[in-house]
């Protein structure tokens, strides 16, 4: 029937792909009944997309205010209406950075440098971040391997080393981090390739390919974060095949959410946003119970970045508007998951401080940021993230008070963070640049490595 419909309408399959949020292959798939076409929301999609009375497929015409919130924000208006990547785009991730420098240094001297991310990453990164990423890119291609990860001798169980690993990485503790987890990433590639059968650690929802498929979701959100995107495309895959080669629904949504966030830094949003919707359509994440629906909150709110990225305030605003009733539905409270951070209303409010300021809109990110209080975000990572968003909203602002303010408390929760963050570094040289320095600022600059 959806075949026939299309040709109908003299459609190809990848303009109905465009239509409903799939790709070209994924609509191929259900023409030919390999993926089954049964999930009610899809189907009202493509009846919607073609025409086609969903009665003929079935289903009662009343619609539910949910599906109506969905098929508004990834049918046929929010995503087809965004526009194609353009080449500044492909060019200035950092737009937001550069014209919060602009704003700061409105009332300096004509002419004044503004530095961007080339510019303030030019300095030489802090010993803890180089450490990390030098780490990992060697365990992941077998090089300089320094034995294997002990207690007391014997080797720690893969579980209880990725549980340190997850720990470190929320606490933002990369020092420590830089040892853990180029071992549970060997450690699990040896256990893997050799075909051990897991211990009793281990049986529980922890087998071999599931710990390394979390190490790699961890290193690559550590990359993307230091700005390796070339690794961080290769760690994702990883993640990506091992979730897939195991049928893990949640392991390959979250794996694929990063490939998403990955391309949205490669200029590549319609695709960014093509992924991340069609994944969270995905009819194996509804049937996964609580976490499911938590990766389905988490891969819409990607999306909605991404829309934020390309100055679509409007898309932005309603994915963003579902995924907070995606996370205020969910039953028995929030979900704070192991690898990811959590899912919660906080969480989602955080991600539009971010999103508002992309779009240019500094006086409602800090609207949303002053109605959060930070200590609900489930771990230090994102309570310090929540420093550094408010702190570049107030960049934008032009405040250079409240912005060193910000930075300030970043610094006072995850030092090792705020030294390290490429974003962090550019803002606190665009302080530096920009006006006149304070010793406060003088000192962040110096423990960051930052000179003007």
């Amino acid at each position: 029937m959806v075949r026939r419909a299309r040709l109908g309408r003299r459609l190809t399959q990848a303009q109905l792909g465009q239509l409903t949020g799939y790709s070209s292959a994924q609509v191929s798939r259900y023409e030919r009944g390999i993926s089954p076409l049964t999930d009610v929301d899809v189907l009202r999609r493509f009846c919607t997309a073609l025409d086609i009375p969903v009665a003929e497929v079935g289903l009662a015409e009343a619609v539910s205010e949910q599906y109506s919130m969905a098929a508004r924000q990834t049918g046929t208006t929010a995503y087809p209406r965004l526009s194609p990547p353009k080449v500044d785009i492909l060019r200035q991730e950092d737009d937001v950075r550069r014209r919060a420098f602009l704003a700061l240094s409105a009332t300096s001297a004509a002419g004044l440098p503004v530095l961007g991310e080339q510019s303030a990453s030019s300095s030489p990164q802090t010993t803890a971040a180089d450490a990390l990423v030098g780490g990992i890119r060697d365990a992941m291609l077998g090089l300089n391997d320094p034995g294997s990860d002990t207690t007391n001798g014997m080797p720690r169980p893969l579980s209880a080393q990725l549980r340190l690993v997850i720990e470190q990485d929320a606490g933002c503790r990369y020092r420590s981090l830089a040892q853990t987890l180029p071992a549970l990433i060997r450690a699990g590639h040896q256990m893997t390739e050799s075909g051990c059968v897991p211990t009793e650690e281990t049986t529980s929802g922890d087998a071999h390919e599931a710990v390394l498929a979390q190490a790699y979701l961890v290193a690559t959100r550590v990359l993307i974060k230091f700005g390796d995107q070339p690794l961080g495309w290769m760690a994702a895959d990883r993640a990506r095949q091992l979730a897939t080669d195991r049928d893990d629904a949640l392991l390959a949504g979250e794996a694929t959410r990063q490939l998403a966030v990955l391309a949205r830094r490669s200029g590549w949003t319609d695709q960014a946003l093509s992924i991340a919707l069609s994944v969270a359509d995905d009819p194996r994440l509804r049937r996964a119970g609580r976490e499911g629906t938590a990766m389905r909150g988490l891969l819409v709110q990607s999306a909605a970045y991404t829309a934020a990225k390309i100055g679509d305030g409007q898309g932005m605003r309603e994915l963003t508007t579902e995924a907070a009733v995606i996370a205020a539905g969910l039953a028995d409270g929030p979900v704070v998951r192991r690898y990811v951070g959590g899912f919660t209303p906080a969480t989602v409010a955080l991600h539009r401080i971010s999103a508002e300021t992309s779009t240019g809109d500094p006086v409602t990110a800090l609207a949303t940021a002053h109605a959060l209080t930070p200590s609900r975000l489930p771990t230090i990572e994102r309570r310090a993230r929540y420093w550094g968003d408010v702190a570049t909203a107030q960049a934008l602002r032009g405040d250079r008070d409240e912005c060193l303010r910000a930075l300030l408390a970043a610094e006072h929760l995850a030092p090792e963070e705020t030294h390290a963050r490429p974003a962090i570094r550019a803002l606190i040289s665009g302080l530096l640049m920009s006006g006149r320095t304070t010793p406060d600022l003088r000192a962040l600059a110096s423990r960051s490595r930052v000179s003007p």
